[in-house]
């Protein structure tokens, strides 16, 4: 005997089927799906906040927000931090984060490594042309700044077995990167700065006007980090040679644009070994060369110059002991993170790299030019693009463009900004010029410093006459950061 179905139930029935008849019938399907996937999403959530704590996990989570927001300012890799060329990198420094290169017999591929990159970047270089001498040899550093520090210590203890020069002065153009202060000031060189030309490069004759006895070495850029410009090498090699004096070429932005950029028909002069002259060369892959950040490599002309960048220590109780580089122990892991970025791209990958940088590059010049208020400082060679003005504060256009999320680096000497140019800027150009152009209109219609900006700083540290004034303040300012 069967009973009827209670009213109320019947009542239930007829409402459920009601209302879920507004549904596609695929929707009813994949709603369980979804909502067993939320729910296990919303366990996973609860777990890590378990094992990390609420604070720990927000604040992983903020950070992985702020990198992705800043990524395009300040990265020259495309795409994002999770996918493509970024994960191949991560990986490799996973995988051989615990060796050490400075235990060859323990570590030999993490040294293979080494000698692949840097015999890799000497061959873009000029080393296998015969002006170069075919003895082209270096070491991976942690940056450009170790780079030319090792090259500047190389030359001068070369420069005092070769000449007896125990007074070591060197000569470098204004527009030369700061790591060259810090080399004279740990080495204990006296250091010459002279002016650039009218085009911002090398002034070859100011050069020659400093160099006495005790010149070391000369320096030239390709290009300056200022304002992207390349410095007369061939003249500076010259004078190098004629004089028998250390020429160090700093390509640490230039060094995996310039040989692409020459191959795509580019006017690019001559930077390499394979000018006379040139004794070293500075050049990162963490830059253009889209490795990951901490790597560097310093190239030499020939081993008789590259002995003196070692240390050897013979009177330790703790055994023999040689270095090659300023630190002892190094990361294998960012070595072999470079080996697999130049392995992965190529010489392919890097030529369309650069095509695409420097389009990008020329697009933004030329976007900058079509801005009234605006001028470009000298004739840019390659991606950095410096820029000024006659009309406006350039300090408070560079504050509101920050407000916008770009970084631009401020200048001074004349006061201006620049842009580096990288994948990151290759399909937001047009964004960049409606930004700078808004900013521009910003700053004329309503000229004065942005809240928390750096233009007054800026402003002020230029108008001081007593440079060692701002000296101190920097330092002031460093030694409360941390």
């Amino acid at each position: 005997m069967e009973f009827p179905d209670p009213p109320w139930l019947n009542q239930f029935r007829a409402s459920t089927n009601s209302f879920l008849s507004q549904y596609e019938p695929l929707t009813l399907l994949l709603s369980p799906l979804f909502a067993l996937l939320l729910a296990q999403i919303l366990q996973s959530f609860f777990l890590v906040i378990h094992e990390r704590g609420l604070k720990a996990t927000i604040i992983s989570w903020c950070l992985v927000l702020i990198n992705t927001l800043t990524l395009r300012s300040r990265s020259y890799i495309g795409g994002n931090e999770h996918e493509g060329h970024f994960s191949l990198i991560n990986e490799a420094c996973s995988m051989f984060a615990h060796t050490n290169p400075l235990h060859l017999s323990v570590f030999p591929s993490v040294v293979r490594f080494e000698a692949e990159v840097v015999a890799m970047t000497a061959a873009l270089l000029g080393s296998k042309e015969k002006t170069s001498g075919g003895q082209i040899c270096g070491n991976m550093t942690s940056g450009g700044t170790e780079s030319i520090l090792l090259a500047v210590k190389s030359s001068r203890d070369y420069m005092k077995a070769k000449k007896g020069i125990t007074k070591p002065e060197m000569i470098i153009p204004v527009s030369a990167h700061s790591a060259y202060d810090k080399a004279a000031q740990y080495f204990k060189i006296k250091l010459w700065r002279v002016p650039v030309d009218k085009e911002f490069r090398a002034d070859v004759k100011a050069v020659n006007r400093h160099i006495n006895k005790n010149t070391i070495m000369i320096v030239g850029s390709a290009p300056g980090f200022p304002h992207g410009i390349i410095d007369p090498i061939e003249d500076l090699g010259d004078l190098a040679s004629s004089y028998g004096i250390c020429l160090h070429v700093d390509l640490c932005l230039g060094g995996f644009v310039l040989p692409f950029a020459r191959k795509l028909g580019y006017p690019v002069p001559p930077f390499d070994f394979t000018v006379q002259g040139v004794t070293s060369i500075s050049v990162d892959v963490h830059k253009y060369g889209l490795a990951p950040k901490g790597t560097s490599v310093v190239l030499y002309r020939n081993h008789e110059i590259r002995k003196h960048q070692f240390v050897a220590v013979t009177e330790w109780t703790g055994g023999l002991y040689v270095s090659p580089t300023i630190a002892g122990s190094r990361p294998g892991g960012l070595i072999a993170g470079a080996w697999a970025a130049m392995i992965s791209l190529g010489f392919e990958g890097y030529l369309e790299n650069t095509r695409e940088i420097m389009e990008a590059s020329k697009s933004i010049q030329k976007g900058i030019q079509d801005i009234p208020e605006l001028f470009i400082i000298g004739r840019p060679d390659m991606s950095i693009i410096a820029f000024g003005s006659d009309v406006v504060d350039i300090f408070e256009v560079n504050d509101v463009m920050s407000s916008k999320g770009w970084h631009l680096n401020a200048l001074q000497r004349p006061n201006s900004v620049h842009i580096c140019v990288t994948l990151q800027h290759v399909p937001v150009v047009q964004i960049f010029l409606k930004d700078l152009r808004d900013s521009v209109q910003t700053v004329k219609e309503n000229p004065g410093p942005v809240n928390g900006g750096f233009a007054p700083i800026y402003g002020a540290a230029g108008k001081m006459p007593d440079r060692g004034m701002v000296q101190d303040l920097l330092i002031e300012f460093m030694d409360s950061s941390c």
